[in-house]
């Protein structure tokens, strides 16, 4: 298990757990981040990344990125 900012461009990944506070996890719910849902790193914009999540495409930083574990 490896926070999802060290995934690898364009390749699918599975999100086994979410950290952070109880605002953290829900803010990241409601983006469409959920335990067992597929995400891939689109791109890397300085301390942002693209995240391709349920056909759509989110930016989040580096700090919500590293809660976010794969």
């Amino acid at each position: 298990m490896m926070p999802l900012i060290y995934a690898q461009k364009d390749e699918p990944q599975i999100i086994k757990k979410i950290g952070g506070s109880p605002e953290v996890k829900k803010h990241l719910e409601d983006l469409g981040f959920n335990v067992g849902g597929q995400v891939s790193v689109v791109s890397s914009l300085g301390q942002n990344l693209i995240i391709k999540v349920k056909e759509s495409r989110v930016a989040v930083s580096d700090e919500l990125a590293k809660k976010i574990m794969i």
